[in-house]
C-alpha cells in the first residue's frame, strides 16, 4: 500500500504521489479528450459562456449534498435489500484512517459510474453537442481540482495562502472534530454557511464517532 511522505512535505513531494495514483490521470485525460473534442466541434454560442458559469454556482451545493446524502449514506435495508453503495463503504474506511492515502481518491468504480452519468447529461440532456462538451470540460476540469484538493489537504503540506488554509482547517475539522458539520472541500464555508453546518467550532463537542461513522455512542 502506497503511502505519502508526511514530514517537511514540499506541493513538489505532494504531487509526485498525487500522480502515482491512477484517478488524477483518468480525470486529466477526459478534461483533455473533452477540450480536444469542444475546439473540433466548434458551434460556439453565448450559451457556452454561461454555462462554466451556471455549473460553477450550483457545484458547491452538489459538493455539499454528495457528502451528506451519498457519503454520509448510513447503510439501510430498502424492501429486505441491504443499500450500502461502494461510494458510501469507502467513505467509512476513510474516516476509520484519513491518513491512508489510497482512500483519499474516488473509487475507480464510481468514477466510471459519474463518467457514465456525465456523457448522459452532456449528450442526451443537453440539446446541443458543442454545448454537451462545454459542460464536460467545466464538470472534468472541477473533478481535477476536486482530486487535488482533497488529496492536499490529506497530507502534511503546510497551508501557504488564506483560501488553501481555511479549506484545511475546515475539513479536518470535519475529520477529527465533528463529521455533522464542515461537509464542503473545494468551496469552504460556502455551502456550508448557507445549509446552516458551519458552526464555531468552540461551540461543537468532539465528536465520538467521526472516525467510525454510525458506530453506537450508547
Amino acid at each position: 500500500m502506497t503511502q505519502t511522505k508526511r514530514r517537511g512535505m514540499t506541493l513538489a513531494d505532494a504531487a509526485r504521489e498525487f500522480w502515482r495514483h491512477p484517478t488524477p490521470w483518468l480525470l486529466v485525460t477526459a478534461f483533455l479528450g473533452a477540450v480536444a473534442a469542444r475546439l473540433a466541434v466548434g458551434d460556439w454560442q453565448w450559451s457556452d459562456a454561461v454555462a462554466p458559469v451556471v455549473v460553477l454556482a450550483v457545484f458547491p451545493f452538489v459538493e455539499w449534498m454528495i457528502h451528506v446524502f451519498i457519503l454520509h449514506w448510513r447503510p439501510r435495508r430498502i424492501a429486505g435489500v441491504m443499500i450500502d453503495p461502494v461510494l458510501a463503504r469507502k467513505h467509512r474506511e476513510h474516516h476509520a484512517d484519513p491518513r491512508i492515502t489510497r482512500l483519499i481518491f474516488i473509487p475507480l468504480q464510481s468514477l466510471a459510474g459519474a463518467f457514465a452519468a456525465a456523457l448522459v447529461v452532456a449528450f442526451v440532456f443537453i440539446p446541443r453537442t458543442g454545448l454537451g462538451l462545454t459542460f464536460l470540460v467545466t464538470l472534468f476540469a472541477i473533478g481535477v481540482v476536486y482530486e487535488w484538493s482533497h488529496y492536499l489537504v490529506h497530507t502534511d503540506y503546510k497551508p501557504k495562502t488564506w483560501f488553501y488554509r481555511t479549506m484545511y482547517r475546515n475539513h479536518r475539522l470535519h475529520h477529527f472534530k465533528n463529521e455533522h458539520y464542515w461537509f464542503a472541500v473545494t468551496t469552504p464555508g460556502l455551502a456550508d454557511r448557507a445549509l446552516g453546518t458551519y458552526p464555531d467550532p468552540q461551540t461543537v463537542p468532539t465528536s465520538p464517532t467521526a472516525k467510525n461513522l454510525y458506530a453506537s455512542t450508547g
